[in-house]
């Protein structure tokens, strides 16, 4: 029995033990084994043995107990009892971790790196854990590469972290058969990644139906360089508003007038977009002279729409910064006294809970909480004031409270606040609404731009001069961007059914008062003559039936069709039509604008509306596709509240130009998950 037994624990690979085995065997020693299948199984548990008995041979110590000694120590260690056998863990842990004494004397007379022994790596103990829905695949050095560069590339991490001892060292416990990489090397995968990606971006981009709008954010560096962010919006064959980051672009003369025009026209070449732009919005101050060097170069690759006049713009976010600057410049004294107080408050445990206390014996009904601003953003400033106006009681009683307390307002200060807060409050709002996952379209600031335009037209009259001189200031900026822009919003909510014209009448009236039929005039003749421009355009881009075959919505036979009609001779029918259309009918426009307004619901979708109604305006939807992908913010969500330019850190700056494009283009197209398959979590098995 003994025999037998020692067949199936003891290790194959040592031939004096395999004398052992002998013909004589019991086989009650393993009832569920039949004799007959005891050559089969005997070679499959060959390879099933673990690489200990390098390290270890079997005795017998008495009948029906074996216990296994150490090769280098002598040391022995239970093994069986019986039928019982102890395994190898215990066994494994005297080799691997280092607690067999002759290993560590060998080591330390080498002088050798530590030791590691082939036991853990060699054994497949976790196949037991298989199963068909999360198989074992083979280790891969160049899927680990791939999955390394997609890290840095998601999360910003510096190329030289692949460098650092903790992280080598990381990589060696968890993969020791990874080869480690230099910083060259990951430098090189991160830009194939971003290689790999922009050719999806850019099939992607080349089969959109419309035209594409260009935001340019102007960043600087500590090295007075700068670098033009390019991020194209367009509206794809589902009606969905879409943006991508394009290119960063390095200029190293950020503020020299041909800056803009010469990151524009690398865009335009790289990927393509000659006769595919539309509009232009930027947020860096720009020249006369800037704005001639890149005007020319728009208007000659592209069709003259409304003669260049939706082809810049200003950044609405630029613009609401600069007046809450104003704002807070005017008020800076009374600022940095309620910030004292509130850093008075919100530095001290024992300081916040008299507050509270104060707070709750006077049974101020603020829900808003204290908070120290941000200097940089100007939101967290507005709300530091919003919050300390409401609870101003409290602090005009704290010294009862607190006789440390010296910092307290006076109530003319506090009524100063209040007007801060009453000038910031529209800006705070509007601006809010960039930061939101939905981009906003341009209809949704032609609301906001002329509320804000009206309002300080009365704020200008009002008695108090400080007011007056403030909403002055504040007024100067919203004129201009209102002179830029107001072309461009006006058309855009034209584009939404519940408005069209009416609303622009009835809002120019408040802004313009009699002089308002002139300005209603412009937008009217404005949206009429961009809409015969798109009559105009090559007779592939209009019919409905071009933009459902190309979609693969199941319009094959109307296209087909179409093909037969030009084939027999009737291609110049359509500017028959054309020619006469106009005296003898209505235009697709006019009859748009004639229906009567749909029902303000507050859900409304303005883009899935126009999806709806294609067959019915075919020419006019590809002009509303266009027009509301404009546009109004060149700020990214994170820098809409931003005091000053933002700034490319010192890191990324000492990079090539071609790896900082790489690097920041990539994560955002990572994010639309171009790459979904290569997301899914891998089982590696080592």
């Amino acid at each position: 029995m003994a025999e037998v037994t020692e067949m199936e624990t003891s290790p194959v690979e040592n031939n004096n033990e395999l004398a052992l085995v002998t013909s004589e065997a019991q086989p009650e020693a393993l009832p569920e084994m039949q004799p007959e299948a005891l050559p089969e199984t005997q070679p499959k548990r060959r390879k099933k043995k673990s690489m200990v008995w390098e390290y270890f041979t079997i005795e017998n110590v008495s009948p029906g107990c074996r216990r296994a000694c150490c090769k280098r120590c002598k040391q022995s260690f239970a093994y069986s009892t019986g039928s019982k056998v102890a395994g190898t863990s215990h066994l494994k842990r005297h080799i691997a971790k280092g607690t067999c004494p002759a290993i560590l004397r060998e080591q330390d007379n080498n002088h050798s790196t530590p030791y590691t022994p082939r036991v853990g790596v060699s054994e497949p103990r976790k196949r037991r854990y298989r199963s068909p829905s999360s198989p074992f695949i083979p280790f891969d050095q160049d899927r680990c590469r791939h999955e390394i560069a997609r890290m840095i590339i998601m999360h910003e991490y510096p190329l030289h972290m692949v460098e650092h001892p903790g992280f080598i060292a990381f990589v060696q416990n968890l993969q020791p058969r990874f080869d480690k990489v230099s910083f060259n090397t990951v430098q090189g995968d991160c830009v194939a990644t971003y290689l790999r990606e922009k050719q999806s971006v850019m099939k992607f981009i080349e089969g959109i139906p419309g035209r594409v709008c260009l935001t340019l954010d102007m960043w600087n560096s500590k090295q007075t360089l700068g670098y033009v962010f390019i991020t194209g919006h367009f509206i794809d064959f589902e009606w969905k508003l879409q943006r991508r980051v394009l290119n960063v672009i390095m200029e190293p003369y950020p503020d020299s007038n041909s800056a803009l025009s010469h990151a524009v026209a690398a865009c335009l070449s790289d990927w393509s977009l000659e006769g595919k732009l539309f509009s232009l919005t930027f947020n860096h101050p720009t020249s006369e002279a800037g704005l001639e060097n890149l005007r020319p170069l728009l208007c000659t690759k592209n069709p003259l729409i409304l003669n260049g006049q939706l082809i810049l713009g200003n950044c609405i976010a630029r613009t609401l910064s600069s007046m809450a600057k104003d704002v807070l410049g005017a008020g800076q004294e009374i600022i940095k006294k309620i910030r004292d107080s509130v850093k008075y408050m919100k530095t001290s445990e024992s300081h916040d809970e008299k507050f509270v206390q104060v707070k709750n014996q006077l049974q101020v009904p603020s829900e808003k909480s204290l908070i120290l601003d941000d200097q940089t953003q100007w939101n967290t400033t507005y709300q530091m004031l919003a919050a300390a106006t409401e609870l101003k009681e409290v602090f005009s009683c704290l010294d009862t409270s607190d006789p440390d307390y010296k910092l307290a307002p006076s109530m003319e200060d506090w009524k100063l606040a209040e007007t801060l807060c009453t000038f910031l409050k529209p800006l705070f709002d509007a601006a809010s609404i960039l930061t939101t996952p939905n981009n906003p379209t341009a209809i949704t600031f032609f609301h906001e731009a002329w509320k804000i335009h009206a309002d300080l037209g009365r704020s200008i009259t009002n008695e108090d001069p400080f007011i007056s001189s403030l909403a002055k200031s504040m007024q100067e900026q919203i004129d201009k961007y209102w002179r830029d822009c107001s072309l461009i919003l006006a058309i855009a909510v034209v584009m939404d059914p519940r408005f069209k014209m009416k609303l622009v009448e009835f809002s120019f009236t408040k802004i313009y008062g009699e002089d308002a039929p002139s300005y209603i005039k412009v937008v009217d003749d404005g949206i009429h003559e961009l809409f015969l421009e798109y009559v105009a355009l090559p007779l592939p881009l209009t019919p409905t039936y071009a933009e459902e075959g190309n979609a693969g919505n199941g319009k094959a036979d109307e296209s087909h069709q179409g093909n037969l009609l030009s084939d027999q001779g009737l291609s110049d029918f359509d500017v028959y039509i054309m020619e006469t259309s106009g005296q003898q009918m209505k235009s697709e426009l006019d009859q748009y604008l004639e229906e009567s307004l749909l029902p303000r619901v507050q859900e409304f979708d303005v883009l899935g509306w126009w999806k709806l109604n294609k067959m019915k305006y075919p020419t006019l939807s590809k002009m509303a596709r266009d027009i509301l992908s404009i546009p109004v913010s060149a700020a990214a969500p994170d820098s809409v509240f931003d005091n000053t330019i933002k700034q490319l850190d010192e890191y990324r700056s000492s990079l090539r130009p071609e790896t900082v494009e790489a690097l920041i283009c990539a994560k955002d197209w990572l994010h639309y998950g171009s790459e979904v398959s290569s997301n899914a979590l891998v089982k590696m098995e080592f």
